[in-house]
């Protein structure tokens, strides 16, 4: 009886430094045997939030060029959508069609060194006008122009630009670069997929060249894709593109050239030209889903 006791009390002091054991290397749940950074952004509300600009975010990015020797710098200010750029940007781009004739006419009397900007509107449908006219009183109410003002019988809209620098810089073309962000970040949130993400970027190479990119991000931790934003002339840019994805020793897919107004004809026979992915405003996302789901 005596010996039955030793070997039961022997077996229950073993059953518990097991569990002990056990409790040690087990994670609490499932997600935490992923780094912090690696976490889909479902509890993040991406068109509000300074989460993008944590280190913690970006720094699988920041690994990935360390391992290419390749130095990064961070532009903070250019991650963090709690300003009304990313709003803005979602407007012009999802509408672009329509609301070009305001971001064209803003940038070329920006372009000018003027301050007062006039769109007429008599030729457009009354559905255009709304959106127009919708599109042009929210830039004022965000502060993108300084003065709002629309003529209801002569259907013209009369501006007072703003002069600040980030507004200037926004309407020559970053607006693009904060609207393939966002739509990308969209993507990934629905998709559940573990990102981080950078935008307007700078690397220096080891020979000291330094360069800026738009957008890149790295997703699960293995796939990057690093996209370029056009608005304008983009063809004299191609050859610096191209030499630029080699260095960044990416492939061809996942090197995009977003060129807004390319047609699908003209993406598919440029990205059979040259090497990098030409995508358009429209088709960028669906290149995106194949190369990633």
């Amino acid at each position: 009886m005596e010996f039955i006791e030793k070997v039961i009390e022997r077996y229950l002091l073993q059953y518990k430094e097991l569990q002990g054991l056990r409790q040690q290397l087990a994670p609490l749940n499932p997600s935490a045997s992923l780094p912090a950074e690696q976490q889909p952004l479902v509890d993040i509300d991406i068109y509000n939030t300074t989460a993008m600009a944590s280190s913690q975010q970006y720094k699988p990015i920041l690994t990935w060029f360390q391992e290419r020797q390749i130095q990064l710098n961070v532009n903070h200010q250019a991650i963090d959508t709690t300003g009304f750029f990313d709003e803005v940007a979602m407007q012009l781009g999802d509408n672009h069609e329509t609301l070009q004739l305001v971001s064209d006419q803003i940038k070329y009397i920006q372009q000018k060194g003027y301050t007062n900007a006039t769109i007429r509107l008599s030729k457009k449908s009354q559905k255009d006008i709304k959106l127009i006219t919708q599109f042009c009183k929210e830039l004022y109410n965000y502060s993108f122009v300084a003065k709002y003002f629309y003529q209801k019988q002569e259907k013209i809209i009369r501006l007072t630009l703003q002069t600040a620098p980030t507004i200037t810089a926004f309407f020559n073309g970053a607006w693009m670069e904060w609207y393939v962000f966002m739509k990308l970040l969209e993507f990934v949130r629905e998709q559940q997929l573990p990102v981080a993400c950078l935008r307007s970027l700078s690397v220096t190479f080891s020979n000291e060249d330094t360069h800026e990119l738009d957008v890149f991000f790295l997703v699960n931790n293995r796939i990057p894709i690093c996209i370029e934003c056009k608005t304008g002339e983009f063809r004299q840019h191609i050859d610096k593109y191209s030499t630029m994805r080699k260095r960044l020793k990416l492939e061809k897919t996942q090197f995009l050239l977003c060129v807004i107004g390319l047609s699908e004809e003209q993406t598919q026979g440029l990205s059979s030209m040259y090497d990098v992915t030409f995508v358009n405003e429209k088709n960028f996302l669906k290149h995106v889903e194949h190369l990633l789901v």
